[in-house]
């Protein structure tokens, strides 16, 4: 979360007076993030998030993002839910920008990420893949493996500058990539931005999901290797096989995992390791000057994807096949 839009009192006032919320009392912005603008508010009912969608995000894509969020709430899924005004509508604007009021979630991200993090969160996911079986809208995953190549070729005469031979060892990762991708597993919505700041909990109890605003559908298998990568390696880079273990057992509980899922685990971490490295290269290499968000060191994501280069089977995932 983030601000890039400036709203003044008057303006928020104005656009509150349009739900039955009561007086606005308080409001601030959220420093975090890099997508949209966040606001925390606070009325005579109630603490919630007013986020203005910036240009990265499509307006044509609010609709499912808004329409999961109420779905998923409704099978159970503890996630923000968006407010409708007294029309009627979520979706409105302010300040020229696409704009939503969500109910206010409690708890706290996880700085430090314990096992216990892990389970909860496999379990959650997994509720989560069942829950969206049913959702009725479709959005296709812009950043699968057929988005990365635009994003390589934007990247990759400068690529160098962030590491000497970047470049080229990025077009043979993707070459490889493009050719082994799988094409039939179970697939349906997935949030496809799970990071630790994305998932709140009070003390080892997850109390929520946030941040819907890349999800599509892609394959299940999919969404849990990007958690490989976001929830099991340490400050140093380190595989942490344990936390692994904790993520993949949890969400198996609850959604079994098949055998093709299973094998396609390696190359699928590569996928996602590759996809973050693409994007937070591209956010590098075009930062603007001034730019209130400092840009994620993409080599982070290069460590992750060597480590799953040398990956030969699920087994190093912590798992007893």
């Amino acid at each position: 979360m983030a601000v890039y839009t400036e709203v003044s009192a008057e303006d928020l006032a104005c656009f509150v007076a349009d739900y039955d919320l009561g007086e606005l009392l308080t409001f601030k912005g959220i420093a975090e993030g890099v997508e949209n603008s966040n606001y925390l508010l606070q009325s005579e009912s109630g603490h919630y998030i007013l986020t203005l969608y910036e240009k990265r995000v499509a307006a044509a894509d609010l609709p499912f993002f808004l329409g999961l969020m109420e779905h998923l709430a409704d099978q159970g899924i503890s996630c923000p839910v968006p407010l409708h005004a007294k029309d009627g509508r979520a979706l409105r604007e302010l300040c020229g920008r696409p704009a939503a009021l969500i109910s206010f979630l409690e708890g706290l991200w996880p700085r430090r990420i314990q096992t216990f993090h892990c389970s909860a969160l496999g379990e959650a996911m997994a509720r989560m893949h069942l829950a969206g079986a049913d959702f009725a809208m479709r959005r296709a995953n812009a950043l699968s493996v057929t988005g990365w190549r635009p994003l390589l070729e934007a990247c990759a005469p400068r690529a160098d500058e962030v590491m000497p031979g970047l470049a080229k060892a990025l077009e043979e990762e993707l070459t490889q990539l493009e050719a082994q991708w799988p094409e039939d597993m179970p697939a349906g919505v997935i949030h496809a931005d799970l990071f630790p700041d994305n998932v709140f909990f009070r003390r080892e109890r997850l109390t929520g999901i946030i941040d819907f605003y890349f999800a599509c559908n892609d394959f299940f298998a999919y969404d849990l290797a990007i958690c490989l990568n976001a929830w099991c390696f340490e400050q140093d880079n380190a595989f942490n096989v344990t936390k692994a273990r904790m993520l993949l057992q949890a969400y198996a509980k609850v959604r079994a995992l098949s055998e093709a899922e299973l094998a396609a685990l390696p190359l699928l971490a590569r996928g996602s390791a590759l996809r973050f490295l693409l994007t937070r290269l591209y956010d590098w290499l075009h930062h603007p000057e001034g730019a209130f968000v400092q840009p994620k060191d993409p080599l982070e994501y290069w460590k992750k994807l060597r480590f799953h280069q040398q990956v030969r089977g699920p087994g190093a995932y912590g798992l007893d096949l």
